[in-house]
């Protein structure tokens, strides 16, 4: 065996234990009920994506059971079944060379905000600075192909996350941590949001300072 190949394969054990600490980090704050949402990361060495599989409780989850795809969807290592939205996180990896980490979460008051079909005002400092802007919604359409990651992606725009009509959230980052905070940020937003609107109109960061806080 080379020792390109060793490394490849000890980089892909690490990056197998840092997707399933997240899954099980995600599931253990209430992000990602019973067995929705999925996670994944890309090895930015080998280009190969790591996701989570299709239903399988975050709580039973090891290194056995990561799936290991290339960019095109071909299993490369894994023995399970590859998440049924893998598509939509490889047309972000396709799209978005600044994504290395993805999490598709169903949050209770960003779903709210989902079904309402309401853009989540950037009310928390740390959602500004971490989605770059309001949270759009995409209109609601089944979710298992690389054309809904396209279409998706049209509304995201240059955003880090974007909220899925009827059905829950997606946040990319520059590493798996940084799609984690995105979406634990965007739910904060959403439940402020949704006080807020009982009491008032709520007051937003005024936009001169968006500028500096996103960067």
């Amino acid at each position: 065996m080379s020792e390109s190949l060793v490394r490849t394969r000890q980089d892909l054990r690490a990056l197998k234990q840092e997707l399933v600490e997240g899954a099980a980090l995600v599931a253990g704050i209430g992000l990602v009920p019973l067995t929705q949402g999925n996670l994944s990361l890309r090895d930015p060495k080998s280009g190969l994506i790591l996701m989570t599989p299709h239903d399988l409780a975050y709580d039973q989850m090891t290194t056995d059971d990561v799936v290991v795809q290339d960019l095109d969807g071909k299993v490369i290592e894994g023995r399970r079944e590859p998440s049924h939205e893998s598509q939509v996180h490889l047309a972000v990896y396709e799209q978005r060379e600044d994504a290395l980490g993805i999490v598709h979460a169903e949050p209770i008051y960003t779903n709210l905000f989902g079904v309402l079909h309401k853009p989540i005002a950037p009310l928390h400092v740390g959602t500004l600075i971490d989605v770059r802007g309001e949270v759009p919604v995409m209109p609601f359409a089944p979710s298992g192909s690389r054309q809904f990651g396209y279409d998706m992606l049209e509304v995201m725009g240059d955003r880090n996350a974007v909220v899925w009509a009827n059905h829950g959230m997606l946040a990319i980052g520059d590493s798996l941590g940084k799609a984690i905070h995105c979406t634990v940020m965007v739910e904060i937003s959403a439940q402020l949001y949704h006080m807020a609107l009982q009491h008032g109109e709520p007051h937003q960061i005024p936009e001169r300072y968006h500028g500096m806080l996103v960067g």
